[in-house]
């Protein structure tokens, strides 16, 4: 669908195809895991029942981060590769939850699965009258007659980081436009609709690896089911929604109004990022009222030294003022899909506070995390019939450089036995490539995006996209 909006019918076809699509790449995806899973040398269990739990990582950086393993009951808990017991918690859906810590750059890390004679309990609630998250990084309030978030506390640099409540849902209604499902009335803010309506809020988790509050809100005949999430050593409080959605004409945005001030913003765009003003004076720039956006905005206050990303997993259009950031999550038009959007839609956003502008506070990597978590793999532990060869703990490559995001790494198109690996720098900064690999993969030259030899350069420019050619010897 090339315009991204078509009638009911096409729509229809389409979702059948993609979701032949998703399920192929994901059985792609497990098969390619499990096959590497399998010739990783594991050492002797700590229990008899050990299950091996191999948690990879495919972003070029070594990363920490919360997983879950599902399918599991009660009566299990997680050792590291010495038989060590790690923290973990279940979930409110029965899901046991543990931080993978320092999980290497395109590689691996192998944990255990052991029986556990007692049964893990989830989290007592504590105080069932105050709505807070709490970890050793942030303290999050959430408002008990709202739902919305009154306070947003940054620990380590002692700062309160929003103004008012935060995660409004702010709709307005939006019509009039001849190109109803692509276009916004530029006057939607002359239009704003009732506010919502809190149905219930409760405590699902508190902790010691995860803090979850759900919080239910009425829009119009819509529903939105909203988890407030904060995980152990993270700075970042995400917003996980489940939506009935049942508008007409409507357009809702969640907004954060912040302690900060700047006359632009910064949003992440294809393999790059750009600077838009907050302060439009021309016809051009007061035309930009909805802006796009791929993962993330920030809005730094350089007085403070501050800032805020909002990072998304799938909600790409924004607005913003000198202290505020918007995102829109759903809109509802009637031509040319009279039942456009209606239905079900599962999204999560994310607040990030940061000391230091994007660049410093990593905007760009935090981004990528949210879109793309761990991937867990639950291995077997026999007697291999053939020699194992694979570490515990294993990085496949690095890029040597903090600002070069791989976002590519595959064979060569007209020769088997090459391999293409692209990149680019995300910061407009100079960046020194310099692989690191295990995979025993020499580079041999550059190539342009067609896979054909390309001058040598020394230095990555800023911004720029670049691709090599490399065999493994």
């Amino acid at each position: 669908i090339l315009p991204g909006t078509s009638i009911t019918e096409v729509f229809i076809k389409a979702n059948q195809d993609w979701q032949e699509v998703q399920d192929s790449g994901q059985k792609i995806l497990n098969d390619a895991l499990q096959e590497i899973s399998s010739q990783i040398a594991l050492p002797k269990p700590p229990h008899r029942n050990a299950v091996p739990l191999i948690v990879f990582n495919s972003l070029n950086w070594q990363r920490s981060q919360v997983v879950e393993c599902s399918d599991l009951g009660e009566n299990w808990q997680i050792c590291d590769v010495e038989g060590n017991q790690l923290l973990s918690q279940l979930s409110s859906d029965n899901k046991l939850l543990f931080l993978a810590e320092n999980i290497p750059s395109i590689g691996y890390k192998v944990f255990w699965l052991c029986p556990d004679e007692n049964t893990l309990k989830n989290s007592s609630i504590v105080d069932a009258n105050r709505y807070v998250l709490e970890n050793q990084y942030l303290k999050v309030k959430i408002n008990p007659e709202t739902g919305d978030i009154d306070n947003i506390f940054d620990k380590a640099n002692q700062k309160e980081v929003i103004k008012g409540q935060g995660n409004q849902l702010q709709s307005f209604q939006d019509q009039g436009q001849y190109w109803d499902a692509w276009n916004i009335d530029p006057n939607y803010n002359n239009y704003p609709l009732a506010e919502t309506n809190l149905k219930s809020i409760n405590y699902l988790e508190t902790g010691p690896i995860q803090w979850k509050i759900r919080v239910i809100k009425q829009l119009g005949n819509s529903e939105f089911c909203q988890d407030y999430i904060l995980q152990t050593h993270s700075k970042i409080l995400q917003i996980k929604n489940q939506v009935n959605w049942q508008e007409n004409h409507v357009l809702v945005k969640a907004s954060f109004p912040l302690n900060l001030a700047n006359d632009y913003t910064t949003y992440e765009i294809p393999f790059a990022a750009i600077e838009r003003t907050n302060n439009p004076q021309t016809p051009e720039e007061k035309a930009k009222w909805e802006v796009p956006a791929l993962r993330w905005a920030d809005l730094t206050d350089q007085s403070q030294n501050y800032g805020v990303s909002l990072l998304n997993d799938c909600k790409y259009g924004y607005d913003s003022q000198s202290d505020r950031l918007r995102l829109t999550l759903l809109k509802s038009p009637h031509w040319p899909d009279p039942n456009c959007d209606r239905g079900q839609h599962r999204f999560t956003y994310a607040i990030y506070p940061h000391q230091g502008n994007w660049k410093e506070a990593k905007t760009v990597q935090k981004g990528y995390e949210l879109n793309i978590p761990l991937d867990v793999v639950y291995g077997e532990y026999n007697q291999p019939k053939f020699m194992t060869k694979l570490p515990t703990i294993n990085q496949f490559l690095t890029l040597g450089a903090d600002n070069l995001i791989l976002s590519a790494f595959k064979q060569s198109e007209d020769c088997s036995n090459s391999w293409i690996l692209r990149c680019y720098e995300c910061e407009g900064e100079v960046a020194q490539f310099s692989l690191k690999s295990n995979l025993n993969l020499q580079i041999i030259n550059p190539v342009n995006l067609l896979e054909q030899p390309f001058a040598e350069f020394s230095q990555v420019k800023p911004w720029k996209i670049v691709t090599f050619q490399g065999k493994i010897i």
